[in-house]
């Protein structure tokens, strides 16, 4: 941390952020020994931590400092500082200008402080309790970053819409599948970098509804890359002689935040009452691409294709990679 940053440490700690006692931790690259230790007023130990040296950061223990900073990207650093920052600990964070590497708050962590200080925005963050590390990885592809150029890019050069469902007689839903443009080929991602990959199938039981578990390995660009597979089945009651979808049965949202990560390729396939209960909960942030089932039945208990269509809108304009379904 470069001495300039100094009166940084002294205004947080006027707001009370850097309580007397404590112990800090600097971490980046290079740091080498930029900071002179005795200037920081009101800490009992510092310690200057390379974000590239392993070895070094497996030295520490966990939980043994009360206040941390770093002023490489977060994301680089996040896993060393999460283990090693206390239960009620501060994380101070310079915000990158990089409109590509845009800044998505643990959810393990409460924002206390955010300030423009000498050019640079800084945020603090207060320990709400333990998480998982991952939680903090930057997504490698779709979320709400829409200032993500290449994102931009990718979502208008997705297929067109259909404005009215086809006809299966007349063949134009076939032709519709055969025409869509995948993620990975629009991003040109080798879909290697990621820790997994992961194809979620919800609806009906098979005999009801079918699967595309077999159309997925036959059509999706997997790069020849194993996805792990996994198929959701909703569930249907009767009532007053009509067909009605039980998605609180399903529990879609919490379902895909015990067994996703951020980070991790997720590609969906679920019908628009699964995904419009993921757009209300968020959970939909974890799904980098995703094929809307929507086929009005003739009894009305589904959505009519108007709403559906205003919800493939909604998915579009808040960054998700969205495709129509006629599976």
């Amino acid at each position: 941390m470069p001495r300039s940053c100094l009166s940084l440490v002294h205004d947080l700690a006027n707001e009370g952020l850097l309580e007397t006692g404590g112990n800090a931790v600097f971490v980046g690259s290079g740091i080498g020994n930029a900071i002179d230790t005795s200037e920081i007023l009101n800490v009992k130990d510092t310690k200057i931590i390379s974000a590239t040296n392993l070895d070094q950061q497996s030295s520490i223990s966990g939980e043994a400092f009360d206040f941390a900073f770093t002023y490489d990207d977060f994301h680089t650093t996040s896993e060393f500082i999460d283990r090693t920052l206390k239960v009620g600990g501060i994380a101070v964070v310079q915000l990158s200008n990089d409109p590509s590497s845009a800044f998505d708050k643990p959810s393990n962590y409460k924002i206390v402080y955010l300030r423009r200080f000498q050019a640079a925005n800084i945020l603090a963050m207060r320990k709400t309790g333990n998480g998982d590390a991952n939680l903090i990885t930057q997504r490698r592809l779709l979320g709400y970053d829409h200032a993500n150029e290449a994102k931009k890019a990718a979502l208008e050069n997705l297929e067109d819409v259909l404005l009215e469902p086809p006809r299966a007689a007349s063949g134009k839903s076939s032709r519709y599948l055969k025409k869509t443009r995948y993620l990975p080929d629009l991003m040109g991602d080798s879909l290697e970098s990621y820790p997994r990959r992961v194809f979620i199938d919800v609806g009906l039981p098979e005999k009801e509804g079918g699967s595309g578990n077999g159309w997925f390995a036959k059509n999706y660009p997997t790069r020849n890359l194993d996805f792990e597979m996994y198929k959701i089945e909703t569930m249907t009651e009767q009532s007053s002689g009509k067909e009605v979808p039980q998605v609180e049965e399903v529990g879609m949202s919490d379902w895909l935040k015990h067994n996703v990560k951020r980070g991790e390729y997720v590609v969906m396939k679920a019908e628009a009452e699964v995904v419009e209960e993921m757009v209300t909960s968020k959970a939909i942030r974890l799904v980098d691409e995703l094929f809307l089932e929507c086929k009005p039945r003739r009894n009305g208990s589904k959505k009519t294709y108007w709403e559906c269509l205003a919800l493939y809108g909604k998915l579009r304009d808040e960054g998700v990679a969205v495709h129509q379904w006629w599976g």
